[in-house]
Order: C-alpha cells, then sequence, then structure tokens
C-alpha cells in the first residue's frame, strides 16, 4: 500500500474552502485541523446514526446530495452541494467539474442497471457496486466527505438487494484499507472482490431460532417463570396460543 495515493491536491486559489492556515472554513468557527477533526467525528457520526435509523430510499444520484447533506450539515455551509474547485491525486485528477452533469448521469444508468439484476446473484450485484461505487468516486463531487458519503450511498443500494455492507468496520482495518486502495487506484476487480467478500445478506442475520413444534405461548413463559404447570398462564390478548415453527 502507498499512503502517498491517499494525498489530494486541491486548486482553491482564491480559498474559497480554507482558512489561511488551510482548514476548511466552518460553521463551529474552528480553526484547529484536530479539533476540526474531533468535531467531524462527533457530529458526522450522530447524523450517521440518524441516517441508519431513518434509511433513505435511493433514487438516483440527488440521494448522494442528500446524505452529504445529512452527514455534514452542522459543519460546512456547503454541505450536500457540489465542489467548486477542482480535485486531484499524484498521477489522476478526478472529474472536472465543468463535466459534473455528464458524470451524474452516467451514474444514474449504472443504478438503473444494477437495478434490473436478481437479487440472488450475489457476484453481479457485487460487480455492478464495485462499478458504481469506482465511478461515484471518480466524480468526487464534494469539496470533503466523498468517502463517508459514498460508503452510506453503497450501503444503501446494498440494502435495495437484501444484503448489509459495510466498508469501514470499526473492528476490521484491513477492510478500510483495502477499499481505499480499490477506490483510489480505480481497482474495481478489487472492489468487486471486497465487496463479495464483506456483503452479508440480511435474512441471514435476522432469521429466528427455530422454537419446537406446537410450543405454546404459555409452555414458554411457564419455562421462563419456572413453573411446572403452563395450565393458569393466559396469553395476552389476540395472541395466537400455538406459536407456529418459523
Amino acid at each position: 500500500m502507498n499512503n502517498n495515493s491517499y494525498e489530494y491536491n486541491y486548486i482553491d486559489k482564491q480559498d474559497i474552502y480554507i482558512l489561511p492556515n488551510k482548514v476548511l472554513k466552518n460553521k463551529l468557527g474552528i480553526t484547529d485541523q484536530k479539533e476540526l477533526n474531533n468535531a467531524e467525528a462527533l457530529y458526522v457520526g450522530q447524523r450517521l446514526a440518524e441516517l441508519r435509523d431513518n434509511p433513505i430510499q435511493i433514487k438516483n444520484t440527488s440521494s448522494l446530495f442528500e446524505i452529504h447533506h445529512q452527514l455534514f450539515q452542522d459543519l460546512y455551509e456547503w454541505a450536500g452541494k457540489t465542489r467548486t474547485v477542482e480535485i486531484s491525486k499524484p498521477g489522476t485528477q478526478f472529474s472536472p467539474t465543468s463535466r459534473f452533469d455528464q458524470g451524474i448521469h452516467y451514474i444514474d444508468k449504472l443504478i438503473t442497471d444494477y437495478r434490473k439484476t436478481n437479487k440472488n446473484d450475489k457476484t453481479t450485484i457485487s460487480k455492478k457496486l464495485a462499478i458504481i461505487l469506482d465511478y461515484v468516486n471518480y466524480l468526487h463531487p464534494f469539496r470533503e466527505g466523498d468517502g463517508r458519503t459514498q460508503r452510506e450511498f453503497i450501503y444503501f443500494l446494498a440494502k435495495e438487494k437484501g444484503y448489509t455492507l459495510d466498508l469501514n468496520p470499526p473492528d476490521n482495518q484491513k477492510i478500510y484499507e483495502t477499499y481505499m486502495d480499490g477506490t483510489i487506484n480505480g481497482n474495481k476487480e478489487l472492489l468487486t472482490e471486497l465487496i463479495q467478500n464483506c456483503m452479508k445478506s440480511d435474512l441471514r442475520q435476522t432469521s429466528l431460532i427455530n422454537l419446537p413444534e406446537s410450543r405454546t405461548f404459555a409452555e414458554d413463559i411457564a419455562k421462563l417463570l419456572g413453573k411446572n404447570s403452563s395450565e393458569d398462564i393466559k396469553p395476552p390478548p389476540n395472541h395466537s396460543n400455538n406459536i407456529p415453527k418459523p
């Protein structure tokens, strides 16, 4: 891994986004980079939790901007808005601002094509999500927060097919590093493999423990209470006495 490949260059000659000390201008009036990093972690973390509790339905690329606004609204005036400066990394430039409309239109076509994929075809789903992720990363429409926004965007697209996809789990730094290598270097094969390995079926995660056939509500409660008999224990109103086997 080459950490230098993660360094971005910004053409911001008029300092539209930054203070003289290169810290991003922000709503909180913070002028220290470390303090701003801490504030981002706090506020974005809270907004991310809200987003997961109240998930959005991805419409098209416009939802990418909706997610960015949700995450960064407390910090930056330009949350949810396209950048007006050019961004590059050593050897590669991200999408020029002049070509945003074409890029957004193309990603919308990729999303439409993705939705035609059978939800049981995990291999094809992974490949198409990797392609979408690669183009969204190339678009890089925001001055800051592209990575966090695109990971949520892909998360919700995976949810449409019945999968959970976390590309930055707190207990596995290797997954995040692989994601960074794949997006920064435009390696769609690496991203496809990563996504396929990380996607977990929601059905599997939420499956119920099988109960014995003909188990009754009263018998379950009697066992919980340490009773020898369930005769005097009545089920709650509207509860079927016999719980069917899942």
